[in-house]
């Protein structure tokens, strides 16, 4: 489990709310993505800075209602959402 890093969520302002954990920075932001109400056509941006390090991730994220996989648990819906992300850039703060 020490392989796992945060990634605190950040807005315009640089205001930081909500932390994600992930091996990876895109894996943190693929779970931000499933909060936000981005559409393929309309995707929002995700700010993730690492924290320790003064890394901003910048993704735009996006999610879509897709059908579940055929052999899904009997609990899941038959329709899910599932987040998207694409990595923009990554900006250093001074």
């Amino acid at each position: 489990m020490s392989d796992m890093r945060n990634f605190v969520l950040r807005d315009e302002d640089g205001n930081e709310h909500g932390v994600f954990t992930g091996k990876q920075p895109r894996q943190a932001a693929l779970k931000a993505a499933n909060r936000s109400e981005g559409t393929k056509s309309k995707p929002e941006t995700i700010r993730l800075r690492e924290r320790g390090t003064k890394k901003v991730h910048v993704f735009k994220a996006w999610k879509q209602v897709v059908k579940a996989p055929e052999n899904r648990p009997s609990w899941m819906p038959e329709k899910i959402s599932k987040p998207f992300v694409k990595k923009e850039k990554i900006e250093t703060i001074e």
